[in-house]
């Protein structure tokens, strides 16, 4: 279909991005355009500017600190993410999400803001990033903020970014020997929407759990962390039983799930039962490789 009419911008900096954004009411950035151009075609959306931010070198960095964290900019790709050697030596669960997201074409222009900033229930990044405590450094024309998981996330396709706000990065701090990352899903078939994810990190040291965290995709609008099972994980020896502990809090948690046309709450709220032991399962049998 014919688009409506907007103006295109192209920043040369941040700087210029967030002044652009403040100054255009109804103006949107533009990085991978995965979903917003078809949304846009679609007729679901009609920015009145588009500010074109995937070519700023500030935006496309991935830089590691002596301390083991990185810093990954909002508009580097999905393909770049699961080639690059820093990012595969520090947070390798990054890489593999990465480099499992649907195909080649949309690998090489989707970028990590994009997918944060979509806060798509579906989407794959936020369960992930929440549980690895990433920090999220939005820019804006009075100087940054930084916030949790929990802060930016903040329903269904929303975040907390205002008006004049662009994401800049995403921190990850560093993730210590003995750590497990594992991500398990349900879709409704291969490249499609997820019913349920799972993300589970094991802080593990001496065959014993010592911190958890245990989060939730594709249930709510946006990650859910489910405090009791990462309770319950803890001080747990990570071993085979580790996954029935999972289970049986699991049972006892307040799990919030939502029906949709894809399946029930019912089915989404076992089905999440399943990931989560299954990334259980998986971390565990990873330490024992």
């Amino acid at each position: 279909m014919i688009l409506p009419p907007f103006r295109y911008l192209r920043p040369q900096s941040i700087g210029d991005a967030v002044s652009m954004l403040a100054a255009i009411e109804g103006a949107a950035v533009l990085a991978g355009g995965q979903t917003l151009v078809n949304a846009m075609k679609l007729d679901l959306v009609a920015p009145t500017a588009l500010v074109d931010v995937h070519r700023l070198d500030e935006l496309a960095t991935i830089t590691a600190s002596a301390d083991g964290s990185i810093a990954i900019g909002a508009a580097v790709t999905y393909a770049r993410l699961a080639a690059d050697p820093v990012v595969r030596q520090h947070v390798p669960a990054v890489a593999s999400m990465a480099a499992g997201l649907v195909d080649r074409q949309v690998r090489n222009r989707g970028t990590i803001g994009g997918n944060c900033c979509l806060n798509d229930p579906t989407s794959n990044f936020p369960p992930l990033l929440t549980a690895l405590d990433a920090v999220f450094v939005v820019a804006a024309v009075g100087g940054e903020r930084r916030l949790s998981a929990a802060e930016f996330f903040t329903g269904t396709l929303t975040t907390a970014l205002c008006r004049g706000e662009i994401l800049a990065a995403v921190e990850i701090p560093a993730v210590a020997d003995g750590t497990r990352v594992v991500h398990r899903h349900l879709q409704v078939g291969a490249d499609s929407w997820a019913m349920a994810r799972a993300v589970v990190r094991l802080d593990v040291r001496e065959h014993t759990v010592q911190t958890a965290r245990v989060v939730l995709g594709a249930v709510l609008g946006s990650p859910q962390r489910l405090d009791g099972v990462e309770a319950a994980l803890a001080g747990s020896p990570a071993g085979s039983e580790l996954a029935a502990v999972a289970c049986e809090a699991f049972d006892r948690a307040d799990v919030q799930v939502v029906d949709d046309v894809h399946c029930s709450a019912e089915y989404r709220r076992r089905m999440s039962k399943v990931q989560v032991r299954r990334a259980v399962a998986a971390a565990v049998e990873a330490g024992a490789s």
